[in-house]
């Protein structure tokens, strides 16, 4: 088996570490008021700040957090096979690390952000770890049935809110006071006391998590990331998925008074990350040498790492014990901050690889299961 690195699949998730923050950047920037990135306040068209902010979502909002859960996946099948490779008991040793990305969650959960991704997708790669072990019809079978259980789930939330029901998610005034003046001691008071609350989506958004994961994987075993024709056939499938079917799809996402709103974001725009991920890759094949690859494939090496900080860097922009840009900056800014956070995480990135193998994060993860393991 090619042990050699997969330079497509850290560019694809260096691209998801942005485009997650793409989405975060606006509930940062608005001190935790969701209201932002959904459209149920809305019952008209757009003012053109509006209109700007959902236009960046519509890019971004979902399809990049897909994108960042199917690479994820894929990390996961690597891991499988190399403990088959080298004949090691299979999930033993992964479950150990799925912990850590739980608790390693719960920390950047608790100190940095209340809609934190990692806890889901540790508890997720424990499910999944057992899954694949069963072979390609259990994970054929699985990715149905949980599939199935998902989009009905997600379609009867549809049918209720055309059928009238308020979409609205309350009021978050009492929550951007607390990011515009609160110390942070308080914030982690707040999302301590407020836990299950604030962790719903994370346990809601398991089944998705379980069919990215297992898509992640079955797209790794048909070779969809290899550089030869059937791996450029099979992208080409995704594209046409992700254009023709999840383009229309999440358009729908301009339609004010927040019906669409979850099915976009948990239903449709996994459909579109399909169509990403093909294009990216497209994109490297016709000029390998781009410097925008190089930084982003440093990105993807310390993905975790990437995540977390650049998490940091926008509380300490937006948040009242920071720099308090929140509820004081207009969308345009917004972009430019998004933009400025990224760029100087490839600079980071770029420069920490160039002395060290992986990351700060991955570095203490990997430690951490090698006492573990003894």
């Amino acid at each position: 088996m090619n042990k050699k690195r997969i330079r497509l699949l850290d560019i694809l998730r260096g691209f998801a570490i942005v485009g997650t923050l793409g989405t975060n950047i606006w509930i940062f920037a608005h001190l935790g008021d969701l209201s932002y990135i959904t459209t149920y306040e809305y019952s008209s068209w757009w003012a053109f700040e509006d209109f700007l902010r959902m236009l960046i979502l519509f890019l971004v909002n979902g399809k990049f957090l897909g994108l960042l859960t199917i690479m994820f996946g894929v990390g996961l099948e690597l891991k499988y096979k190399q403990a088959l490779r080298k004949s090691k008991p299979w999930p033993a040793m992964y479950i150990w690390t799925s912990v850590i990305l739980i608790t390693e969650g719960f920390i950047h959960f608790l100190l940095v952000m209340e809609y934190d991704i990692l806890m889901s997708y540790g508890v997720t790669a424990i499910i999944v770890s057992f899954i694949i072990k069963g072979g390609d019809a259990i994970i054929s079978k699985s990715m149905k049935i949980i599939g199935s259980i998902h989009a009905v789930f997600i379609l009867f939330l549809l049918v209720v809110a055309i059928l009238g029901a308020n979409m609205s998610l309350g009021s978050f005034y009492e929550v951007t006071l607390l990011y515009q003046n609160g110390t942070w001691i308080e914030q982690i008071q707040y999302r301590l006391a407020n836990f299950l609350i604030l962790r719903s989506e994370a346990i809601l958004v398991i089944p998705m998590n379980i069919f990215l994961f297992l898509l992640g994987v079955r797209l790794m075993r048909l070779g969809v990331f290899a550089p030869d024709e059937n791996g450029k056939q099979k992208r080409k499938k995704l594209f046409h998925i992700g254009i023709y079917v999840g383009l229309p799809l999440n358009l729908l996402i301009f339609i004010p008074g927040g019906a669409f709103d979850l099915p976009v974001r948990y239903l449709f725009a996994p459909l579109l990350s399909l169509g990403y991920l093909a294009l990216i890759a497209r994109m490297v094949e016709k000029n390998e040498a781009f410097w925008l690859w190089k930084q982003l494939e440093h990105m993807g090496k310390m993905s975790l790492s990437c995540y977390v900080m650049q998490n940091i860097l926008a509380s300490c922009i937006f948040y009242g014990w920071g720099l308090g840009l929140g509820g004081n900056v207009n969308s345009i800014m917004i972009i430019l901050i998004w933009m400025l956070i990224s760029g100087f995480l490839m600079i980071f990135s770029s420069c920490w690889i160039q002395h060290f193998k992986q990351g700060p994060m991955e570095s203490i993860r990997k430690y951490t299961a090698s006492i573990i393991q003894r």
